[in-house]
């Protein structure tokens, strides 16, 4: 029997849950696939096949030993600003779409994304799926193909996790609960407490009352925990606590900002703040321009904001500039829009690489991809080959410079200041060292390099849930 998911509200735990209770079932010797029918996110990884789905199911597949496939994650809706979303179905641009009109496909999207949840089940044999959002949204009852239209479709047990840092468990709880449909709430079989701080034996009492006002029992009180497994969407980055460490890289927070989970690793080991933009960039030792699904509107927010001049003066000082896909774009002398990505309209870049780009079809480049970084010092010079994906609409034309990566990307002529189309770059820890052993030893300080290997993030999330969670319960619901 599959199990489903579902949260109180977002951000409660739900993609961690699904994650942790996969691997567990992977220990005990049982094949299981993760699901979730639609996403919001705008952090997304690319299959080997080419399809585009969102983080959360690429890590939960990851947990379960599996490669990722565009069936775990069949509709990504992709927000792009003024109520509008690029809907991404199995893996490729569907349309874009106002939100006021998307709900009239969600009939044709629950189709399709309960017959991908049945292949998973026929090929796999088990599926744990994850709810989006919170469950009880009774504004979206008859279109919700996340949670309750989707629970109804399947009729499979689920499971409801809250988040106790939030505060108001029990309300969270309660009227979950209460507001659920008539048809769903029976299949509601446990509770999952997220996010405990202290010692959860000392919610003992909340628990019994959780479990008399409901009747539904409590399978675990989860501590709050920092395992490094990539985050799902931009609610977490206002989680994120900067190290205090010597070594100050600032990420440009820009208002489309994607695929952030690039600097996970280099949040570990160095002080990796997400700066917004307006504010001042002095004193970092490294500034990234990351991702963003709007390259052309978060351009003309560096300029208004005066982030633009100030990653001019970074350079010109000689601290190291990177841009990653979009971040790449701007870098370069002239962005080309003929209608695709924004407006249409030729648009000054920060030129500080000699490179165009131009945005001339709504198709998007969604690739793994395998390069080898030019021998250019100080940085590119040191990483050898890395691996890594690309999600990009426009192409890049090349002026001058010199590529950085063997097909791909650009670097100044004294090494500092460098794009590449690759998200997951600096997830490579031979990247990530390149960039900290150069401005470590820029500022004269030792560095120890990040091992090759690290232990399987994924193993340590199934021991706390092994530890604090009722996981033969949890087994036994699969079993019915």
């Amino acid at each position: 029997m599959p199990l489903m998911v579902v949260g109180t509200s977002s951000h409660v735990g739900k993609s961690v849950t699904v994650a942790a209770i996969c691997r567990c079932l992977v220990r005990r010797g049982i094949r299981v696939a993760p699901f979730k029918s639609q996403n919001m996110s705008l952090n997304s990884f690319v299959t080997a096949d080419g399809g585009e789905i969102g983080i959360a199911q690429a890590m939960q597949a990851w947990a379960s030993r599996l490669s990722p496939t565009t069936d775990m994650n069949p509709v990504l809706l992709k927000p792009k600003g003024d109520r509008v979303s690029q809907v991404v179905l199995f893996g490729h641009p569907y349309k874009d779409v106002p939100i006021a009109d998307y709900y009239a496909e969600t009939p044709y999207l629950l189709t399709e994304a309960v017959a991908a949840f049945h292949r998973l089940m026929q090929e796999y044999g088990q599926v744990v799926v994850e709810g989006a959002g919170g469950a009880a949204e009774v504004n979206l009852y008859d279109r919700d193909i996340a949670n309750t239209l989707l629970a109804e479709n399947l009729k499979i047990p689920l499971v409801l996790v809250a988040d106790i840092e939030r505060g108001g468990v029990f309300a969270q709880i309660y009227g979950t609960l209460k507001l659920l449909p008539e048809a769903v709430r029976p299949l509601v079989r446990g509770i999952i407490i997220n996010k405990f701080r202290g010692d959860p034996a000392i919610f003992a009492s909340g628990i019994t009352i959780i479990e008399n006002l409901t009747g539904i029992p409590v399978l675990g009180v989860v501590p709050y925990f920092s395992i490094p497994i990539p985050s799902e969407d931009s609610l977490s980055i206002a989680d994120k606590v900067h190290r205090d460490l010597p070594v100050r890289i600032a990420v440009i927070r820009l208002p489309h900002v994607s695929n952030f989970t690039d600097f996970e690793l280099l949040e570990q080991y160095a002080s990796v703040e997400y700066v917004p933009c307006g504010a001042s960039l002095a004193g970092y030792d490294c500034i990234v321009i990351p991702g963003t699904k709007n390259t052309i509107e978060d351009l003309a927010v560096l300029r208004e904001s005066g982030t633009d001049r100030e990653l001019v003066a970074a350079q010109e000082s000689g601290i190291p500039v990177i841009g990653i896909c979009g971040g790449y774009q701007m870098l370069g002398k002239t962005l080309i829009d003929e209608g695709f990505e924004s407006a249409a309209g030729v648009y000054p870049g920060l030129g500080l690489l000699d490179c165009t780009t131009r945005f001339a079809a709504y198709a998007k480049n969604t690739t793994q991809v395998r390069r080898r970084a030019e021998a250019v010092p100080p940085i590119l010079s040191s990483m050898g080959e890395v691996t890594g994906y690309e999600i990009h609409m426009g192409v890049t034309e090349p002026g001058t410079d010199r590529e950085a990566f063997c097909g791909d990307g650009r670097v100044s002529e004294d090494g500092l200041v460098f794009g590449t189309y690759m998200h997951g770059l600096f997830l490579n820890p031979s990247a990530a060292n390149a960039l900290l052993s150069f401005l470590s030893a820029k500022k004269g300080l030792p560095f120890t390099p990040i091992p090759s290997e690290s232990a399987d993030p994924y193993e340590s999330l199934a021991c706390v849930f092994e530890k604090y969670v009722n996981m033969e319960a949890i087994i036994a619901l699969t079993k019915e």
